[in-house]
């Protein structure tokens, strides 16, 4: 079943439960995939397009609630928190952690990365095989961390 079969029964369930915070996430999902299936480049939704819109729905989410918490916005905020929740359950598991660690390591040693001059070259690598499977700040920061942890 694709995404958009899935946001598509999922809407339905939504409106009959009258689940309102489900309804936003899923609404603002279906509104992007729509987006792209009408954006005139021919190009279709595969299954990392659809990790790519997902991931791009919570980061701009993460952003917006960042900002009204600075802000003391809280009813604004917990709105993007509810949406971010939403958009999440349609994401594949993340990695992170030990597991995510030891594969930018794996990484590091491949590209013989010794210094954070290197770390663009890291960087390139592992944003190509981790995409869509481990966030960019995440993997920014444990290469960083060891690649100065290594100088």
């Amino acid at each position: 079943m694709t995404l958009e079969e899935k946001i598509t029964k999922d809407l339905v369930t939504a409106m009959k439960a009258k689940d309102e915070v489900s309804l936003r996430g899923i609404r603002a999902i279906k509104s992007a995939i729509l987006l792209i299936k009408t954006d005139g480049s021919g190009v279709g939704i595969d299954e990392a397009r659809e990790v790519q819109l997902l991931q791009k729905l919570v980061k701009t989410r993460q952003e917006s609630l960042e900002i009204y918490v600075k802000n003391d916005r809280p009813l604004l905020a917990e709105k993007e928190r509810e949406e971010i929740d939403v958009i999440k359950r349609y994401l594949p598991a993340m990695l992170e952690g030990p597991e995510l660690e030891a594969i930018i390591l794996q990484i590091v040693t491949e590209t013989g990365a010794t210094s954070a001059k290197d770390m663009g070259k890291v960087m390139g690598a592992a944003n190509k095989q981790l995409a869509g499977k481990a966030d960019g700040r995440a993997i920014s920061d444990i290469v960083k961390r060891l690649l100065t942890a290594e100088a």
